[in-house]
């Protein structure tokens, strides 16, 4: 019997989760990348893991990997993107605000998604219809929310419309304040927060065409309801890019109001 993609996104996403696990609070050697970026073993190792699993059961299919690159034929229809421990700097610090992505593209589409926080052991998932949170093996629907009033803004670089758009100047603006509370968790996991009511928006800067780290997050929170665009307010993979995540039309609105006043 054919596994269901979306339980093969969950199945490998928890397969990288439980080693992020394992090897959280180990003493693990850096293997130092390009502009002073970093892995971990346990990122390799997750890595490692994930790819277990999808070769397994879908062994035709293309992979783009954030350690290993790309593998698989150059014209294969399905790949799969992976990012296998993202919050590798806090999680090098012993915190545990991480996640593992795991994300299907069939053609220009992306069908399924997975979003494995390893430490609480949930797992934020989507067949690219409906969008829910597993925990402890039971599935309740995602429901975005502005309630909180909660904003997260990805700090981290590289920052491709600078000066047009700076992070930094979003959280000064006195309109951010008088609306929104500024939270910076340095992990993806706060873009399904967005999609599970627990995040009012999420924004960041960045070219996310075939991001191993945002793939899985922008389809959960459009499965969920979540307004999704780029930086100018259309589509997050053309333009000037970027990203902004709004659990409704309001929130998304002000904040593309703060964005223009840059």
């Amino acid at each position: 019997m054919l596994i269901a993609d979306v339980e093969m996104a969950r199945s490998a996403a928890q397969a990288g989760a439980a080693v992020v696990r394992t090897m959280f609070g180990a003493s693990l050697a850096r293997l130092e990348k390009n502009g002073g970026d970093f892995a971990t073993e346990a990122d390799v190792e997750s890595e490692k893991a994930i790819l277990g699993v999808i070769h397994a059961a879908r062994p035709g299919d293309a992979v783009t990997g954030e350690e290993s690159g790309r593998t698989g034929s150059a014209n294969a229809e399905r790949m799969w993107l992976v990012d296998p421990l993202c919050g590798t700097l806090n999680y090098a610090v012993r915190s545990m605000l991480v996640a593992v992505n795991v994300a299907l593209r069939v053609g220009s589409e992306t069908t399924v998604a997975a979003t494995a926080d390893p430490f609480s052991g949930e797992v934020f998932w989507s067949d690219g219809f409906r969008a829910h949170v597993r925990r402890n093996g039971v599935d309740e629907p995602l429901k975005p929310s502005p309630d909180s009033g909660l904003v997260d803004v990805n700090l981290d670089p590289p920052f491709p419309n600078a000066p047009g758009f700076r992070a930094t100047a979003l959280l000064a603006d006195p309109g951010f304040a008088e609306r929104f509370r500024p939270r910076v968790v340095s992990t993806t996991l706060a873009v399904a927060w967005v999609a599970a009511g627990r995040r009012a928006a999420y924004v960041t800067d960045g070219r996310l065409h075939d991001s191993v780290h945002f793939a899985a997050g922008i389809a959960l929170c459009q499965a969920a309801g979540c307004v999704v665009t780029g930086l100018d307010g259309h589509s997050p993979n053309t333009g000037t890019g970027g990203l902004v995540v709004a659990a409704d039309h309001e929130t998304h609105m002000a904040l593309l109001d703060l964005i223009g006043n840059q």
